[in-house]
């Protein structure tokens, strides 16, 4: 470059610096410039005391629910991040690998151990020991799903069924080494083949007398153990839902604990470990499947065995071919076999035996915990723990389902109250989101809703730490349609908040979309929550034990599960002539109550108005159920296939040969069904609201409370056409309450801040967006 030309350039610079103007010294931008963020707490107030709401929602074990929130936060291996304003969150690292994700899951569930969090989870058996269990474990799962999953494999399912299952010699060996990891278990009972099924598993368990040990083996593809959470990586140990045959008779389905890793994490002979993939969610689960192989299929074994070499982990396959365990690693609670191969069972009394021989096998009843009035159930009820491991988890399942609702709600809701859109007037302030009546109406009303699950969450696991005998039935029935519905609405809800986020709601730091991927496999793990409701306004029935197990074990779904409860409770109670007692049939006791035509804003927030509702909703479901069974029985179909047609019409795939064709009839009956099951829960819901309601002094929690109660109530009404359908309510009387519920979205719009502050979630535990999201999105925070 040219002298001349370098002082060419300089000059114009110069000229052009000298006609500017110079920058002031001072500036920044004001809130006269930009907007601001504005903390809701600068404007909301709070109209009650939120310390003890909280201790209402959450119920118990408030100082160990902070204990351990303190330990994730305090701690980098949970991924401690500033954002924004100093503000630190904790949250997984959701940019990181499947198998980076597995392994930093792990690492915490052993940090957690060293902290001292699962002791006494399986070797102490008080109620105040489950309580604390069941809150670590909701905390676990508000940081992530993941670790709770993983926990719940742990303990739920391994570490119950070998206490469930085993005795004395299995609780010895085995649960205090789960308790402090040194056994990591995982729970093989679906196959690809047979989920919910269980009674069509193939997997195939012999006993050789010569070595006194038992074989299993897989006959055939379907019958790989499918979808087993913790097999692909760390399990050591597994429990084994198989058929057992002894001398060449089908015993039935036994389990059994089969070692699959040594302690080093190399995988057993004649064991070959596949992994199932990358998942929408909990891709900190790894989760497998397994192969018991005969020599028929040794070729596919040995090709599919170099294809795991190749793939280096990424392909595992779990087979046993000719797998032996010993005799000891039968789970013995109900039936045993003698070191000569004698098939021993534990069931004395005749009546229970040809019980047991109809279906050849009652573990499987006590697994699935299916409780009946016929002597083989009552003396299982009576003889045994009453620890199942599937009940347990569908309860811990329904409370997760609401902490994780109650993230989304609090990030959707604080952001709501500082995110301003639009202004009502000509160069006015902006409006802030929630005071929008379509903001209220898509928000509020699950607040609400999530609020009063709490309540029932809570009053589910106090009945189950104190069960008894008595209370199995109501346990299993009322925690089968709580799994559904809370997991149902933790779903909806997440979706709101997501959408009522806009785009920063699919950002996973903000959390609510991803807990949605993560929390999805809740609708249908442990029980396909459509299933599991019918079983609520079914029941077992004293019938052919061999019939009702294959109605049973067409799937351990949620609805199948709920409707048939009620069912047999009616069937029951009307035979005998007797009062109806328990499942909060009660009401079915005295006249039928009459609403008025005329509802006034008054009459619709009645407790007892709300009560009168939802009990007629439920009566009369129930006695429409019972007469289109009747009507099936009068066309010559018996009360079991009945039954088959009227609750799964909509599935009718068995196979099975039905005289009966009216499928008019089969799919108006199920959607009764349908509405039976919701109406028994929601009740229940509602039920466990008043009850809390009562206990409350007359003062401002009271009066939220009364506001949070008519708001439930009111939007199930709406939301359920069956009001409509059936009649229960008028046109004019449905748009009653739909103007109710604005009004209630109205009145519950200054204490959103103050209910969403009462779920005592951590700030760390939310998303940036739930605070000072402009600082935390400036440049100075990239």
């Amino acid at each position: 470059m040219s002298e001349n030309h370098a002082l060419w350039r300089a000059h114009v610079l110069a000229n052009h610096i000298l006609r500017s103007a110079p920058p002031p010294s001072n500036i920044s931008l004001t809130r006269d410039v930009c907007l601001q963020y504005t903390p809701p707490e600068v404007k909301e107030s709070c109209g009650f005391d939120v310390k003890e709401m909280r201790k209402l929602l959450d119920g118990h074990n408030l100082e160990e629910r902070d204990w351990l929130y303190g330990i994730m936060i305090q701690n980098n291996l949970f991924n401690r991040k500033e954002r924004g304003g100093g503000k630190e969150f904790v949250s997984p690292d959701y940019n990181e690998t499947m198998e980076q994700q597995r392994e930093i899951s792990m690492k915490r569930i052993l940090y957690l151990l060293e902290k001292g969090v699962f002791q006494g989870w399986l070797t102490e058996t008080s109620p105040e020991a489950e309580l604390k269990k069941f809150a670590l474990y909701e905390v676990c799962g508000m940081y992530d799903y993941s670790l709770s999953a993983k926990l719940g494999v742990q303990f739920l399912l391994w570490g119950n069924a070998v206490k469930f299952f085993g005795t004395k010699r299995h609780h010895e060996k085995w649960l205090k080494d789960t308790e402090n990891y040194l056994v990591k278990g995982c729970f093989a009972m679906t196959e690809l083949g047979h989920g919910s099924n269980v009674r069509g598993i193939e997997t195939v368990t012999t006993y050789d007398t010569r070595t006194e040990e038992f074989v299993i083996n897989t006959p055939c593809e379907s019958a790989q153990k499918y979808w087993i959470g913790e097999a692909a990586t760390h399990a050591t140990h597994a429990i084994v839902i198989s058929q057992l045959e002894i001398n060449g008779t089908n015993q039935g389905i036994h389990v059994f604990v089969a070692q699959v890793r040594d302690q080093d994490g190399n995988i057993c002979p004649n064991i070959r470990i596949a992994d199932c993939g990358h998942k929408i969610g909990v891709n900190g689960v790894d989760i497998g499947r397994i192969w018991y192989y005969t020599h028929n299929l040794m070729l596919v074994n040995c090709i599919l065995y170099v294809g795991c070499i190749i793939h280096q982990r990424l392909n595992y396959a779990y087979r046993f071919d000719n797998f032996r365990i010993p005799r000891e690693n039968l789970l013995n609670s109900v039936a045993d076999v003698s070191s000569d191969g004698q098939y021993v069972s534990t069931i004395k009394n005749p009546d229970q035996v040809t019980a047991r021989n109809q279906f050849q096998n009652k573990t499987l009843y006590c697994f699935l915990w299916s409780c009946s009035e016929t002597n083989v159930f009552n003396f299982i009820f009576r003889d045994l723990e009453h620890s199942w491991p599937l009940t347990c988890g569908r309860v811990t399942i329904a409370a997760t389902a609401i902490y994780s609702a109650k993230i989304g709600l609090a990030v959707a809701i604080r952001y709501s109250l500082s995110r301003r859109a639009f202004s009502d007037v000509a160069n006015g302030p902006e409006v802030l989101l929630l005071d929008y009546p379509s903001h209220q109406r898509r928000l509020l009303p699950l607040l609400a809703k999530t609020n009063a699950m709490s309540f029932a969450a809570n009053d589910m696991k106090m009945t189950y730490v104190k069960r008894t005998p008595e209370t199995n039935k109501e346990i299993h029935v009322v925690s089968s349609g709580l799994k559904a519905v809370l997991t149902w609405h933790n779903m909806r809800t997440l979706q709101e908040c997501r959408e009522a986020c806009g785009g920063p709601g699919v950002k996973t730091e903000n959390r609510v979309g991803h807990i949605k991927g993560d929390y999805d496999a809740q609708t249908t793990f442990e029980g396909d929550n459509n299933i599991l409701m019918q079983q609520v306004s079914y029941g077992p029935l004293s019938i052919n034990l061999f019939d009702y197990t294959i109605m049973l074990l067409i799937g351990s779904f949620v609805e199948f599960q709920v409707s048939k409860a009620l069912f047999s409770e009616y069937v029951s109670c009307k035979k005998r002539n007797k009062p109806f007692k328990g499942l909060g049939l009660e009401h079915m006791n005295s006249p039928r109550p009459v609403l008025p035509t005329q509802l006034t804003s008054s009459t619709l927030r009645c407790s007892q108005f709300q009560k009168n509702a939802f009990s007629i909703r439920e009566r009369d479901l129930l006695e429409r159920y019972t007469s289109q069974v009747e009507e099936i029985q009068g066309r010559g179909e018996s009360r079991e296939l009945s039954f088959l047609l009227v609750s799964i019409s909509s599935h009718i795939t068995f196979g099975l040969s039905f005289s009966y064709t009216n499928v008019s009839l089969c799919l108006q009956s199920h959607q009764i069904s349908e509405d039976l099951s919701k109406a028994f829960t929601e009740k229940a819901i509602l039920q466990a609201v008043l009850d809390a309601d009562a206990k409350l002094p007359i003062g401002s929690i009271k009066d939220v409370f009364g506001i949070v109660r008519s708001m439930y109530a009111l939007i199930c009404m709406e939301e359920d056409p069956s009001f409509l359908r059936y009649g229960y309510l008028s046109r004019d009387n449905v748009r009653d309450v739909r103007r109710e519920v604005s009004k209630l979205c109205g009145e519950l719009r200054p204490h959103a801040l103050a209910l969403v502050t009462s779920f005592g979630i951590p700030d760390a535990f939310l998303g940036p967006i739930a605070f000072n999201w402009v600082e935390a999105n400036a440049w100075s925070s990239v």
